[in-house]
């Protein structure tokens, strides 16, 4: 029987023992003083909101998937949801289908693939971000919720704006059929964003980002999303997307259990700087930076998951909790129970790190993998 030995980050704590693996599970945990010096031991990271990475993009083909999910696995995510651009309808049904004939090729020394995530295109033009304007379209305007009929099968999360028309009825729709809808890019009042969750809104795509936020005479669904206990909140935790003054406020407002580390990786995080196109658009990296070439705005980013546990443990933030913002947090938004966390039973998906809390090593399904060989990204 296998063992990992070293300092287990654990729920609530982080004991030295030692893991026990029978095949891709493992059999059991016993602490072992011993290990005390040994290296950081925590669950495989999981990114629910990534758009590309080391050079490949989500929406490319299978090659492009196979790169992104090879790349990931290296920065310690073993588990991801490739993420849809605001696209034509038919590109995303393309994309949806792609992504479903794909997931079951993937073994070996690649990320494993949950489904997929849609960033609109049911989303407000007064807070489209880098999406693009011209693939945006009311719920009112499609043929009916039935026009994503099908992308269900794989689709895990969409982003819905709650306050454009036939909104709420597509958030309903969705969240019936066991989507989790992201409340983002919206210009939301409180009132329509409490509507918003109310109507079956789980999550909130990139926290502060694209979206009405916390003004004293005019709260917005920023507002809410703090204030709303059992919402999910993503973070882009780059110093950019939020800056870190904000930081504390997020982790004294949602309950530990909520709060979800994204990237928002597009393809060239990994990979320096440079220019690509995200959406139609021309998007340049610089400075660890992703923006718009024509208007500068942010157009996601170019963090790993890794980087973000160590930014966020850097504040002060527990272990344990920066990391189970990165594995059971985001597990859990997507009702996935089987991993996540060191506990008997559980997936043998594990990520090494060193006292710098870099990936040293990945474990996915009970086999080791190499970790970077640089660090782009901080």
């Amino acid at each position: 029987m296998t063992e990992v030995v070293g300092r287990l980050v654990l729920r609530d704590a982080v004991v030295a023992g030692r893991i026990a693996l029978d095949g891709e599970r493992i059999a059991s945990i016993a602490p072992d003083p011993a290990a005390e010096h040994g290296p950081l031991v925590c669950p495989g990271f999981v990114d629910v909101h990534v758009h590309g990475w080391g050079g490949h993009d989500a929406m490319g083909d299978e090659a492009a998937l196979d790169g992104m999910a090879r790349a990931l696995l290296r920065r310690g995510v073993t588990s991801f949801l490739p993420t849809a651009v605001t696209a034509p309808l038919e590109t995303l049904v393309a994309f949806a289908e792609r992504v479903r004939r794909w997931m079951p090729t993937v073994d070996g020394d690649r990320s494993m693939p949950l489904g997929f995530n849609s960033e609109g295109p049911c989303i407000s033009h007064a807070k489209k971000g880098a999406q693009n304007p011209d693939y945006i379209v009311a719920p009112a305007d499609l043929a009916g919720p039935e026009a994503f009929a099908p992308m269900l099968d794989a689709m895990r999360i969409m982003t819905v704006a709650p306050e454009e028309p036939g909104a709420l009825d597509l958030i309903r729709w969705l969240s019936e059929r066991g989507v989790n809808v992201s409340l983002g890019h919206s210009n939301a009042t409180a009132q329509a964003a409490a509507e918003g969750y109310a109507a079956g809104g789980r999550t909130t795509t990139h926290l502060f980002n694209a979206m009405s936020g916390v003004d004293n005479h005019s709260p917005g669904l920023a507002t809410v999303a703090l204030a709303a206990d059992e919402a999910y909140a993503e973070l882009v935790a780059d110093g950019f997307h939020v800056d870190r003054w904000l930081w504390p406020m997020i982790m004294r407002t949602k309950p530990a259990d909520r709060l979800v580390l994204v990237s928002d990786a597009i393809s060239l995080a990994g990979t320096g700087d440079g220019r690509a196109v995200l959406g139609g658009m021309e998007v340049e990296v610089r400075d660890e930076q992703c923006r718009l070439v024509s208007d500068g705005r942010l157009a996601g980013s170019v963090i790993a998951l890794d980087s973000a546990v160590r930014n966020l443990a850097a504040t002060g933030v527990p272990l344990p909790v920066a990391v189970a913002a990165a594995s059971r947090n985001p597990l859990r938004l997507l009702g996935i129970t089987d991993r996540g966390e060191l506990a008997p039973g559980q997936l043998a998906d594990l990520v090494e790190l060193d006292d710098d809390l870099r990936v040293r090593r990945v474990m996915r399904a009970g086999t080791w993998y190499p970790g970077p060989v640089t660090e782009v990204a901080s």
